[in-house]
């Protein structure tokens, strides 16, 4: 096993953690969290679907779900999940009045239910990005090369739903995360191996709360990354991990 002596220096910190405990709804920022082999802490443990058909929320494959990145989501005090539709109040999910809430907003009947154990959604094949390693990480860098290359557009975080963002310095014509694939990472006491760059889909477009529609932030990446912004990692060595914590590559 490595030791802190034998790892490289920087290249940068952790400026971002976050959970997404209920998929496709917004994320929750947090100070520190918990990984273990299965992912972050807290993160990707419901599903909302189509009450009717049991259709599991996809915005970036039909407008009819567009609204759901604007319903807020958190793990409480308590533990428990809660959702908060646009002007309205913290409720706990899953339950009615939470369903209701989200139904009334984005205008048909949905159920907030949660996953099973193995990730697979309740009654449905879990979708490919489900099965993918379950810790997504993005530099700053990548996101200025964005904004470089498409200066009139907003590539804010929330479109791209990483667990990590590592500030990094920026460097024209480079997506730094995307060189690591099949290196190590260690971030305090956690190690993560890098796996694969993360394909971008129609989600990073769609509008969310103070971000406008935007299609050429993918056209920008289908163009000058092979459709990818961010990697994919799998979790070595299980840890805990705070904003400010050092980020290093592992000598291969």
């Amino acid at each position: 096993m490595s030791g802190p002596d034998d790892r490289e220096e920087g290249p940068g910190l952790v400026s971002g953690l976050w959970r997404y405990p209920a998929s496709s709804l917004a994320g929750q920022s947090v100070d520190e969290m918990a990984v273990d082999a299965a992912g972050a802490e807290g993160d990707r443990l419901f599903g909302l679907v189509d009450a009717s058909t049991g259709e599991i929320a996809s915005p970036d494959a039909d407008r009819k779900w567009h609204g759901a990145p604007l319903i807020a989501a958190r793990i409480g005090e308590g533990g428990g999940l809660e959702v908060m539709v646009p002007g309205g109040n913290w409720l706990p999910a899953p339950g009615e009045a939470a369903d209701r809430a989200a139904s009334a907003f984005l205008g048909f009947a949905v159920s907030i239910r949660p996953y099973r154990q193995d990730r697979a959604r309740e009654g449905i094949v879990a979708a490919p990005r489900y099965i993918k390693d379950p810790i997504h990480l993005l530099t700053t860098a990548s996101l200025a090369e964005v904004r470089r290359l498409h200066p009139t557009g907003d590539p804010d975080t929330r479109r791209f739903r990483p667990n990590i963002l590592v500030d990094l310095q920026p460097a024209a014509g480079r997506f730094p995360e995307t060189e690591w694939v099949g290196r190590r990472i260690a971030i305090g006491a956690l190690e993560l191996t890098v796996t694969e760059a993360c394909r971008r889909c129609g989600f990073t477009i769609i509008a969310q709360d103070g971000l406008a529609n935007d299609p050429d932030i993918l056209r920008t990446l289908v163009k000058h990354n092979a459709h990818n912004l961010g990697v994919y990692c799998a979790v070595t060595r299980p840890g805990r991990i705070r904003l400010g914590d050092a980020m290093r590559l592992i000598p291969q």
